[in-house]
């Protein structure tokens, strides 16, 4: 960062290089309320145009690598027209989550001279994930589409559910329904940001002891990948925790925050094995969301408030431990060294219990 100004980004914020596509940058003030897990539908907004930039970029790029694919030519003179005329068509089909990490597996397949399924652009401009939910409440509204037929071109760390029969997939709908209403009755500032960023839900299957579990993939910004709990609490609570991994993972592509992963690894508190710096971050940031759901969940006494106050404190500890351990590794640049303060300064905001 620069005196009070903007995050240093590649151009000039605001201005649009040869290629028609806008320079990013972040200013000061919406970067502490991301690194505090508060920048909100506006703070999506302008990662969003981050991401549509970057795809665009690598359809151009893909379009380059190969001129004399003629299926490819058709669809990207397609995209371009979409662009041109109908732009939420073209936003929409470019946000896809899966596109971005389709186009990058292209891209290197391409540069190692090997055969690679270009025609999966067409396949973005024909099909959706499904019909998307129409969710509201008290006035909120969330729109996901529940992508369980696939095909899946991203790893989500668990095999997915999919393709669901009509009884499983209706329960998916009421589930997060009832999870929807959690996060906006008692999260609603987490529930606008959800909402704004986050289009698609990739059902996986469970652990193998029958543990929920949830994911996001740095290539798949705006899905968020989970079994299904029992408890549209937890459900709500993944809806959270994976967004900000969704969240980071689109700064990173505007700001540097850590040195590329080297070998060294650090200890992470929530898991055995340790990890680097880069995902010791996401997990830190990720967790931010998890001290601040606890802490709504036990101040506003529904359910197991003994439960809520006890995930509260631990996730605390575990989040304090793995900043700390961020802010003395020596890997984060000098933007990442402000992120991680504003992220502790955040934590102990929230105090060290609920009254």
């Amino acid at each position: 960062m620069a005196g009070t100004g903007e995050v240093t980004v590649a151009g000039v914020p605001g201005a649009r290089g040869a290629d028609g596509l806008p320079r990013h940058g972040v200013d000061r003030v919406t970067f502490r309320a991301i690194a505090g897990a508060r920048g909100g539908p506006e703070a999506v907004r302008l990662l969003r145009a981050g991401q549509l930039s970057k795809r665009a970029l690598l359809l151009l790029a893909l379009r380059r690598a190969a001129p004399e694919h003629d299926g490819y030519r058709e669809a990207y003179a397609r995209v371009r027209a979409l662009q041109r005329e109908d732009r939420e068509r073209w936003e929409v089909v470019l946000l896809r989550p899966e596109l971005d990490a389709w186009a990058a597996d292209c891209l290197r397949g391409a540069a190692a001279g090997e055969a690679v399924p270009l025609d999966g652009l067409g396949e973005f401009l024909r099909s959706g994930p499904g019909p998307a939910l129409a969710l509201e409440c008290d006035g909120l509204r969330w729109a996901p589409s529940i992508d369980h037929a696939g095909p899946r071109r991203v790893d989500y760390g668990r095999p997915p559910a999919g393709p669901l029969p009509h009884g499983e997939l209706a329960l998916w709908e009421e589930r997060l329904a009832q999870a929807w209403e959690v996060l906006v009755r008692r999260h609603r500032r987490h529930a606008r940001a959800v909402a704004a960023c986050v289009t698609t839900v990739v059902p996986l299957r469970p652990a193998p002891g029958g543990e929920a579990v949830s994911a996001a993939a740095r290539r798949a910004y705006g899905a968020v990948a989970a079994s299904l709990p029992g408890d549209p609490v937890l459900l709500a609570l993944a809806l959270v925790h994976e967004f900000l991994h969704l969240q980071l993972g689109a700064l990173l592509d505007l700001v540097p925050l850590h040195r590329p992963n080297g070998p060294a690894v650090y200890r992470a508190p929530w898991r055995p094995d340790p990890r680097p710096a880069g995902a010791l971050l996401q997990g830190a940031y990720a967790h931010l969301g998890v001290v601040d759901f606890w802490r709504a969940e036990a101040a506003a006494g529904v359910g197991d408030a003994a439960r809520a106050h006890g995930e509260f404190v631990r996730w605390r500890e575990h989040t304090l431990t793995a900043a700390q351990t961020l802010l003395t590794c020596g890997e984060l640049t000098a933007s990442g060294l402000e992120f991680t303060g504003e992220l502790v300064r955040t934590v102990r905001e929230l105090g060290e219990s609920v009254e």
